[in-house]
């Protein structure tokens, strides 16, 4: 009992909080370490030195370069079990810009692990750096736990963000690529040479859009199917207007129009829609600035006009 109180005596009303987080950690760790140290699979490795025993084994492994085999092992926990979640967190993470294969194992990884950072420095900072005294329990746990939270949304927050910039640069930069892909098509090149030129030309000033259309001539050259490549860029880009722009490329390929007057239309459409987006942001502008001058200029004048009036009231009160 004297053990128990001098500890509540030191450890303040949310010790035990903390001493069971601790072990918590502990507890997280350990399981990391023993994942670490799990052996390979006799299965999964013969396996893989009998794919790397034929000809194509290189070629194979240079294909799968790309994935973490740290990651590998953790694969349970870093995704989620349904494969429709699964794929709808991999295409936002494909909107966002983060096309690995292990995309989703470090986003679900920097959440799990801003969380516990933002859990230890939660605790550390209310019960060894003297940050809890004087707060009711209530306080100290919204200390304690807050910065977790933080940390674990944190990643979602970025990623979401990342999207909407994503999308609003495609936006802006789609109407000039189906400029340069008339101009391209009209010149006598195929769609394929059209889309290696675009996208050679905007990695400047749209490097979003460019990274699309060279995702999109990659794999023509690889020689998937073009339609299933234009819908695949369609979903990844999450635009309407590049959604519209796949949907006519694809009837004009299945009814044989020709694909100049189809982009020709098309670019046209877009220009407006530019010229429109323009004008709604010009016609925005007047509100905004009628605010911003008004919280300006309103409290100098009230001042400048009631300043006197009330200097002289309390000189006549004197």
């Amino acid at each position: 009992m004297n053990f128990l109180t001098t500890l509540d005596t030191t450890l303040g009303p949310i010790g035990w909080i903390a001493i069971l987080g601790a072990l918590g950690l502990t507890m997280v760790g350990a399981t990391l370490i023993m994942i670490l140290r799990q052996p390979e699979d006799p299965l999964a490795k013969l396996k893989r030195s009998q794919s790397e025993s034929f000809d194509g084994g290189k070629q194979q492994r240079l294909r799968q370069s790309d994935r973490n085999e740290q990651l590998q092992k953790f694969a349970k926990f870093l995704e989620p079990e349904n494969m429709e979640e699964l794929s709808a967190k991999a295409l936002l993470l494909r909107q966002a810009g983060y096309g690995s294969r292990d995309a989703v194992r470090f986003f679900h990884f920097a959440q799990m692990a801003l969380g516990i950072a933002g859990l230890v420095i939660g605790t550390v900072y209310v019960n060894f750096l003297g940050g809890g005294e004087g707060l009711s329990t209530n306080k100290m746990m919204l200390y304690t736990v807050g910065p977790g939270a933080i940390g674990y949304f944190l990643p979602r927050y970025w990623v979401t963000r990342r999207v909407e910039e994503r999308k609003e640069e495609i936006t802006r930069g789609f109407p000039d690529a189906l400029d340069m892909m008339l101009v391209c098509v009209e010149a006598g090149q195929s769609l394929d040479q059209c889309i290696v030129r675009v996208a050679a030309e905007l990695r400047a000033s749209y490097p979003a859009l460019a990274e699309e259309f060279e995702i999109v001539a990659q794999e023509m050259k690889a020689g998937k199917d073009k339609v299933s490549v234009l819908n695949a860029m369609g979903e990844r880009c999450g635009v309407q207007d590049v959604s519209s722009f796949v949907t006519v490329l694809v009837q004009s390929a299945a009814f044989g129009t020709s694909i100049a007057d189809a982009l020709r239309v098309y670019a046209d459409e877009m220009r407006d829609k530019r010229v429109m987006r323009a004008e709604e942001a010009a016609n925005k502008l007047p509100t905004k600035m009628t605010l911003a001058t008004m919280m300006l200029t309103v409290p100098p004048l009230l001042i400048i006009l009631v300043a006197p009036s009330v200097m002289n009231i309390t000189k006549l009160g004197q």
